[in-house]
C-alpha cells in the first residue's frame, strides 16, 4: 500500500519529510512524479485536480492537509466509496482563537481608525467600548470555534454561537436549526464566521443576512470567500449598517489588484493567515489513520459526507 501526496502549488517537501520521520518504511509518491495508480490506497490532499481520484482504482481514504475539506468534497467526480478525514490539531485551533481575538480586539479599540489617522497625521481620538460589553456571534461552532469561543470567554467578552444542533458549551449560549438564526444574528455585535463550506452555506453571508445584525455589527470572516457575496457586504458597509469588516478569505486568491477590498478604508484584508498547518504537527494523526486502513479500524476525524463536514 503507497501514500500519495497532492498539493498543486504548494511546495509539499515539509509533509514528505514528516511522512519519513513518523514512518520511515512508508512508501511515498508526489503527484504529477511517475507512479502506480493500483498501489495507492492512501492520498493526503490539498485542492487537487479535479477528476483525478477516479483514476485510482484502490484509493481507500483521502486525507485533508487542513481543517476544511470543501476541497475534496466539492469535487463532483469524487467515488462515492471513499472515506474523507480532516486535521482535527490543538495548535491550529490555539492559532485560529488568537487570530480572530486580535482581529476583534483591533476593531474594538479603533485601531485602524487610529493608522489612518496617523498616516493623515490627524490626532483623532475616538470612544470605545468594554469587551464586557460586547456579545461575539460565532456562526458555526465547532471544535475550532469553540476554541475562538474560549479565548474570547478568557478576555471577558459575551459570546453566543450558532451550529447545525444545538450544543453545550459553558457560559456560550447556544443556536440550532434556520428557526434560531434570526435571534442569533440579532445579538451578534461582531459576527464571526466559521461555518465549513457546503452548497446550504455558500453565499451565506448576503444582504439578507447582514440586515438582520444590529446596526453598526463587524464582520469577521475566516472560514471560506465563497460565502460572503462581496457586493453585498460593501453595500451595507458604505450606507453605514455595518460598522466594517475582517476578511482572511476570499473567492479568488490572491484577489485581483483592481479589487474594492483593498483600499476600503472600513475592511481589513489579511491572506488567508488566520491558521495555517504545520506538518509536524498534524502529520501524526495521517499517519495513525494510515495505520487505521491497514488494520481494518475506524478512522479518526472522519468526514460525514451526506452533510460535508
Amino acid at each position: 500500500m503507497s501514500l500519495l501526496v497532492i498539493s498543486p502549488g504548494k511546495d509539499p517537501e515539509a509533509w514528505v519529510k514528516a511522512l519519513k520521520e513518523q514512518h520511515p518504511g512508508l512508501n511515498i509518491y508526489v503527484y504529477p512524479e511517475d507512479h502506480d495508480k493500483e498501489e495507492v490506497e492512501f492520498a493526503l490532499t490539498w485542492k487537487h485536480p479535479r477528476g483525478i481520484f477516479k483514476n485510482y482504482p484502490n484509493l481507500k481514504v483521502i486525507a485533508s492537509m487542513g481543517a476544511g475539506v470543501d476541497h475534496i468534497t466539492s469535487d463532483e467526480e469524487l467515488p462515492e466509496n471513499i472515506k474523507i478525514t480532516k486535521v482535527v490539531d490543538d495548535r491550529l485551533e490555539e492559532d485560529m482563537g488568537t487570530f480572530v481575538l486580535s482581529l476583534i480586539l483591533a476593531h474594538q479599540r479603533n485601531l485602524l481608525h487610529y493608522r489612518e489617522s496617523q498616516l493623515n497625521e490627524k490626532w483623532e481620538p475616538v470612544p470605545y467600548t468594554r469587551n464586557n460589553q460586547i456579545k461575539v456571534g460565532i456562526l458555526g461552532i465547532g471544535n475550532l470555534g469553540q476554541r475562538v469561543a474560549h479565548k474570547l470567554l478568557q478576555n471577558d467578552f459575551q459570546v453566543i454561537g450558532f451550529s447545525r444542533n444545538k450544543k453545550e458549551i459553558e457560559n456560550v449560549e447556544s443556536f440550532a436549526g434556520e428557526d434560531e438564526l434570526d435571534e442569533f444574528l440579532e445579538q451578534s455585535n461582531i459576527l464571526v464566521n466559521m461555518l465549513p463550506l457546503t452548497p446550504n452555506t455558500e453565499k451565506i453571508l448576503d444582504k439578507e443576512l447582514f440586515e438582520k445584525l444590529p446596526k453598526g455589527a463587524y464582520l469577521i470572516n475566516v472560514a471560506r470567500g465563497e460565502h460572503l457575496v462581496e457586493q453585498d457586504l460593501l453595500a451595507k458597509v458604505d450606507d453605514g449598517h455595518l460598522s466594517g469588516a475582517a476578511l482572511d478569505v476570499f473567492w479568488e486568491e490572491p484577489i485581483r489588484d483592481e479589487h474594492p477590498f483593498w483600499k476600503h478604508p472600513k475592511i481589513r484584508v489579511t491572506p488567508h493567515i488566520a491558521s495555517v498547518t504545520h506538518p509536524k504537527s498534524v502529520v501524526p494523526q495521517i499517519i495513525e489513520n494510515y495505520e487505521r486502513l491497514q488494520d481494518g479500524e475506524p478512522l479518526k476525524n472522519e468526514v460525514k459526507r451526506d452533510i460535508g463536514y
